[in-house]
């Protein structure tokens, strides 16, 4: 990754620690997923990006 946080991530390459806000439908509560914490806790975690979802076309 550059020195500017803008470098593409490809395949196999470790995901730079981030923060999101999510929503649970089932609580219907809102809360924060911290993928430093799921590592901590030794969780897996898959990451999928689709840019075309939610998008009128």
């Amino acid at each position: 990754m550059s020195e500017s946080g803008t470098g593409q991530l490809m395949l196999g390459h470790e995901v730079p620690d981030f923060e999101m806000d999510t929503y649970d439908p089932v609580a219907k509560n809102f809360s924060k997923f911290s993928l430093a914490e799921q590592k901590q806790a030794g969780r897996w975690t898959i990451l999928f990006f689709y840019p075309a979802d939610f998008t009128f076309v």
